[in-house]
């Protein structure tokens, strides 16, 4: 992890507690870093206090999964097919739903 970059992130999050980007940018350096307890901190403060935060839901989603928390990931991956439909992030809801089918089962190989 690159500790300036953590410390940095740490210092403006102190600044301003509420802002979204800063928990996100947050979550994905500890999750880059292995620490999955504080980035999962993170991520779940987002889902709960900013639901309209579309790129949570993808990342999220993957960490249940890598916390073998399946049920988690899929509701989280449905969740976030929500938002950002209603977002109209047609990208987003691509990506989530992707996710979600995999969680699934439902990821088709063309024979």
């Amino acid at each position: 992890m690159n500790g300036t970059r953590l410390q940095k992130l740490l210092e403006f999050y102190n600044n301003e507690p509420n802002d979204p980007f800063l928990k996100y940018a947050l979550a994905t350096e500890y999750l880059s870093a292995g620490d999955s307890d504080s980035a999962l901190k993170y991520f779940e403060d987002l889902k709960e206090n900013h639901q309209e935060y579309v790129g949570t839901y993808y990342h999220l989603g993957k960490l249940y999964e890598k916390l073998d928390r399946k049920e988690d990931a899929i509701s989280t991956y449905q969740k976030g097919m929500q938002i950002a439909r209603a977002a109209r992030d047609n990208h987003a809801y691509a990506e989530l739903q992707t996710v979600y089918n995999s969680a699934m089962g439902l990821d088709y190989e063309d024979d």
